[in-house]
């Protein structure tokens, strides 16, 4: 569908692209990886045609529609949410005044044989053909489904764009984006203002999409999700595998055991030709074969190996000062902005030791209850920290906080103490600043690289309650990944508020749901939680069900009458279908529970387990249960659908 084809591009004397060529075809789920600053947010705007290559070319066929997401845009605040979300459908409005015009004339045109009233029989047909398959009258349930499912409320349709944040005001753009239904998406980090209930609602949006799309991410569980094709871009080339993330990371580390062998076969080769051309280089009688050596190496393809990234530093936060058992206990915790409630009577105990994890849509209080309990903001109730709490706290606008005079290297020597300030290089590098980078000020950093640095510094200041408010926003995985084995072995107490799944997995072990002004306390780890809510969706759905069918029942009118006894009789057989098909569902879900839980005894049980396949089938089976359930509760959208114009 799209080809890119030996595409080169050079800044000043770097190069980024060497000739990467691949095709992006229908249907493709491509997950776009690389270091930071690999090219990979470049490499999408080649693409788009936004930045020109220096040599090859991007083919994309005239009827190939792309819908790009850059991490940063330009928004427009003069219209409201459902107003500014409705420019998507611009195309069809425009049909549909086309067509009600041309009915008019139509309409008012006698002469039925005429060339002109055929003509414009025709053309109302090419295009109420062409307006159906962009959606039809349809467009508004799409529009609100769109924006519910990207965490707005039916409340915030009127409201101007200009009232929400910067991130909400991203979400409009990324909705508008999905409802042009392109037929690739080129999305830059898509994840970064969306919430938990959000990722996963465009994780399914997009494993069902009819077009391709290719999605740059740091997010691992998003990325597995969506994908079946990985490309990484590396040392200025690309390489192409038919398999998700975590099964591209398994396949390079082998594949970099075979190139480091390789590599070092050549580089023996390489020095010994050299030594042989640098011995025998003014000898006549070895002319031609010092010639001969040297053409060799001038044809030679040499093997190159990406720098080793510092996966083997063990980066620890310090000891925990002592403290008492109880760290923080809020009682009947309300917090209002104005008229507007945030938090109503929250009650909230957090003790040594616990990894605490707050989750829920944006704008639910998660940011206002941390800051409370920093004594930030006024509030009633009470909260009170424990004996001899010592509190390290990493907000969203810490990077503000940065001396901007200091150099990056200046501002974590001033706090490190001890053996630490011999690995300052090491631990910088970790987080992405290397060589040169290190003597630049902190006031020409980009917010990302402020907030990492931020971070740098938390990490050394010995604490023993840390509250980490989006930690994960701007660093890479192998930083996400450094920062999650220091707080796993941290031996204090952690508080932290993230949208990312993969890295609250195997951190925290209690989670506090934010939802309607309230915490909602839920033992257990992050995807136990995230399967409890599935289960508990799926009952509300049932219950809603259940009483739009009563009501139904109640209120049921004449109306029915208008529809034919053959459309009765279609819609009848149609519901008949969804029913039986619903209870094929509901066996195949029992079933699979069962399976389940018959695993979950085995692996909980004490016996040692030789086979370790049953670890990836105990998996295999949570995912299949996971996307039959999500089947199921389509199937019944459709069947309360069908037995609504059954009403009518």
């Amino acid at each position: 569908m799209i080809s890119l084809d030996k595409i080169n591009l050079s800044f000043g004397g770097y190069t980024l692209f060497k000739e990467i060529s691949f095709l992006i075809n229908p249907k493709d789920r491509i997950g776009l990886i690389g270091k930071n600053g690999a090219g990979k947010t470049t490499l999408l705007k080649v693409i788009t045609g936004k930045q020109n290559p220096s040599s090859g070319n991007v083919v994309i066929p005239k009827n190939v529609t792309v819908g790009y997401l850059p991490q940063q845009m330009k928004l427009t605040d003069s219209r409201s949410l459902k107003e500014e979300t409705t420019l998507a459908f611009e195309e069809l409005l425009q049909l549909d005044k086309k067509i009600a015009k041309l009915n008019h004339e139509i309409a008012e045109n006698d002469d039925y044989h005429s060339e002109e009233y055929l003509n414009k029989l025709d053309l109302v047909t090419e295009l109420h053909e062409r307006y159906q398959m962009l959606g039809g009258d349809n467009y508004e349930a799409e529009l609100e489904q769109t924006l519910l499912g990207l965490g707005f409320e039916r409340t915030d349709f009127d409201r101007m764009t200009s009232e929400f944040s910067g991130g909400w005001r991203m979400r409009v753009e990324l909705a508008k984006l999905l409802l042009k239904k392109p037929d690739v998406f080129l999305l830059d980090e898509p994840t970064n203002h969306l919430d938990i209930e959000s990722i996963q609602w465009l994780e399914d949006f997009l494993k069902t999409y009819s077009g391709a799309v290719v999605l740059v991410s740091h997010d691992r569980t998003f990325l597995d999700a969506v994908c079946n094709r990985t490309i990484e871009i590396s040392l200025g080339k690309v390489t192409d595998q038919k398999m998700n993330y975590s099964k591209f990371v398994v396949w390079k580390e082998e594949q970099r055991e075979v190139n480091l062998a390789a590599y070092r076969n050549q580089q023996k080769m390489i020095e010994d030709t050299e030594q042989f051309i640098q011995r025998f280089r003014y000898k006549a009688s070895k002319a031609v074969q010092v010639q001969s050596r040297i053409k060799q190496l001038d044809k030679l393809d040499r093997i190159e190996i990406e720098e080793e990234d510092n996966s083997a530093l063990k980066l620890n936060f310090p000891p925990a000062p002592r403290s008492g058992r109880v760290i923080v206990e809020a009682k009947n915790i309300s917090k209002s902005y104005g008229d507007l409630s945030v938090l109503e009577n929250i009650n909230l105990t957090i003790e040594n030791g616990e990894k605490v994890a707050f989750i829920g849509r944006n704008g639910e209080g998660k940011t206002t209850l941390s800051r409370i309990i920093m004594n930030e903001l006024e509030h009633t109730g009470t909260i009170q920290l424990g004996h001899n709490v010592k509190v390290g706290y990493f907000a969203q606008n810490q990077a503000q906080l940065l001396n901007e005079e200091l150099t990056i290297f200046e501002t974590i020597d001033e706090i490190a103490v001890g053996e630490i300030r011999t690995k300052i290089r090491d631990i910088l590098a970790a987080f992405l600043f290397k060589g040169e980078d290190i003597d630049k000020k902190v006031k020409v950093l980009s917010g990302g690289e402020k907030s990492r640095l931020a971070m740098i510094r938390l990490m050394l200041e010995p604490v023993n309650f840390l509250i980490l408010d989006e930690p994960t926003n701007h660093l890479d995985m192998r930083s996400k990944e450094i920062l999650k084995n220091a707080l796993a072995n941290f031996t204090g107490t952690v508080l932290v508020v993230s949208h990312d799944r993969d890295f609250l997995d195997g951190l925290v072990n209690c989670i506090y749901e934010f939802r309607n002004k309230k915490a909602k306390q839920h033992l257990g780890g992050i995807f136990d939680f995230l399967y409890r809510k599935k289960i508990e969706s799926l009952k509300e759905i049932e219950a809603k069900s259940s009483a739009a069918k009563t009501s139904r029942q109640e209120s049921k009118v004449k109306s029915n009458n208008e529809l034919t006894f053959e459309e009765r009789k279609e819609i009848s057989k149609t519901i008949s279908r969804l029913e039986k098909k619903i209870i094929q569902t509901e066996e195949n879900i029992a079933e699979l529970e069962e399976e389940i839980e018959e695993m979950d005894k085995l692996l909980s049980s004490s016996a040692q387990l030789d086979d370790h396949s049953i670890f990836e089938n105990y998996e295999n089976k949570k995912s299949e249960l996971e996307a039959i359930l999500h089947n199921w509760e389509a199937e019944h959208e459709e069947l309360e659908s069908w037995k609504l114009k059954k009403t009518w």
